[in-house]
């Protein structure tokens, strides 16, 4: 069976669940106004109601919306979950998450390599209200069990990492959190749960069983929505309690996802599966590219190492399209790499149709002072990948040229110290060269 199809082995059938490409297009519940083959946009802020003490299931759409609603439901249904919950952002649902489940006293344990809002949104904003943080390595479990204190109510990770693509142990990190009888909350943005399914019950009996995040967070501006159209964050979870609960405090801080949005997405996710397919073959053949260019000192790709018991391999079912790399030459070279780019667009985005270039360091995690930034292994020289739909061979063929820019640059620098030139590098930049040769 293909990594990329649901569990079920049957031909759907009425008492069956259908494959994840079917329920990406039809789960949640069709429009019965006039029988939309899609879900219509409902563009309002109120709705009529019969009567006094009337109940109906929209009031505001502070609230809820019908078009939010189906995509809800088709969230839902993608990931196996029985709730799902749709926001502005990403930040505003992990915002929502975290006031919804903390009080002052209470303990974080977060992993130190994750989205950068993430660190802001703990560090800067509630840390001063008394919610106390730890960032520790997340690969690293008994760091992580030593984090915990008795007053940890969350243990939050993201795998892979970003950016540098760290993969924790979400089994490992599961059991910590269920000792301490804390929350475990997975950011999945990177794979969503159609590559590394995060969601399943939490009081199954099977300790075999998958992975058992409280919530998945989605920043559904990423893959989900796929298309650089939207921002937008969704929170997924199988305990009822909470989820009224995160229900309750999205209407009071208005953190929906507005209806146009919501419908952007809705259309996004539908070919969710089939995009992360290309997005994973191609990024896996430019990582492997990438590795073997004399200019490009380090990459970090999941499926970079062949072993099929490694962690990743055994976590995600395909390695993604996100990858990172350092450029030999440090900070000047990766400067001048991301400044001579012509297909590949500079950006502070990611799991977009289009190929994006981040650099880490300037872009999405600035804010973190440049010693911290360098311990978790955020390098001056780091450049993030969103690998896109484009056809591989001509991202590797920007790659190309952009990477014999940081190598002049270099070459320039050293030239001018000592005289000399880094013959290692004079041919990497000609049409065809090292990266663009291996592709078909």
């Amino acid at each position: 069976m293909s990594l990329f199809e649901s569990r079920a082995t049957a031909l759907p059938t009425p008492s069956t669940t259908p494959r994840l490409a079917t329920r990406a297009l039809h789960s949640g519940v069709p429009d019965t106004s006039h029988n939309a083959i899609l879900t219509p946009i409902y563009q309002t802020a109120t709705y009529v109601q019969a009567c006094v003490g009337d109940s109906p299931e929209h009031t505001y759409s502070r609230c809820s919306n019908p078009t939010v609603s189906a995509l809800e439901a088709r969230l839902a249904g993608v990931f196996e979950a029985e709730f799902a919950y749709a926001f502005k952002t990403g930040l505003a649902a992990i915002t929502t998450l975290l006031l919804a489940t903390l009080k002052a006293g209470d303990h974080v344990v977060c992993g130190a390599v994750v989205y950068g809002g993430t660190v802001r949104l703990l560090r800067d904003v509630l840390e001063p209200f008394g919610v106390q943080v730890t960032f520790v390595d997340a690969t690293d479990l008994e760091a992580v069990r030593a984090a915990v204190l008795p007053a940890t109510r969350l243990v939050f990770a993201e795998t892979p990492a970003n950016p540098t693509l760290a993969v924790c142990d979400l089994a490992g990190l599961q059991a910590i959190a269920r000792a301490a009888d804390a929350l475990f909350v997975v950011d999945n943005t990177f794979l969503t749960g159609v590559l590394q399914p995060v969601l399943s019950n939490r009081n199954a009996a099977d300790a075999s069983a998958p992975v058992s995040a409280d919530v998945e967070v989605l920043s559904t501006t990423k893959y989900v929505e796929g298309h650089d159209a939207t921002t937008g964050g969704a929170l997924l979870t199988n305990d009822a309690e909470l989820a009224a609960r995160l229900k309750l405090y999205r209407g009071a801080l208005g953190t929906i996802q507005a209806p146009f949005d919501a419908w952007l997405t809705l259309r996004g996710l539908g070919t969710l599966p089939l995009r992360l397919k290309q997005h994973s073959r191609s990024a896996e053949t430019i990582a492997h590219a990438l590795q073997a260019h004399p200019a490009v000192a380090r990459v970090f790709y999941p499926f970079l190492n062949s072993n099929p018991e490694s962690l990743a391999r055994r976590q995600q079912r395909a390695g993604g399209g996100m990858l990172a790399f350092e450029l030999v030459g440090g900070t000047p070279a990766a400067h001048a790499f991301l400044g001579a780019t012509r297909l590949c667009a500079l950006a502070e985005n990611l799991g977009a149709a289009e190929t994006l270039l981040t650099h880490p360091a300037t872009m999405t995690h600035s804010q973190i002072p440049p010693a911290e930034r360098a311990a978790l292994g955020i390098t001056d020289g780091l450049v993030r990948l969103s690998v896109g739909l484009e056809d591989p061979a001509d991202i590797l063929l920007d790659l190309e040229q952009a990477l014999q820019h940081a190598v002049a640059s270099q070459t320039s620098a050293t030239h001018a110290a000592t005289g000399t030139q880094l013959d290692a590098f004079a041919t990497t930049g000609q049409s065809g060269g090292a990266l663009a040769g291996g592709v078909q």
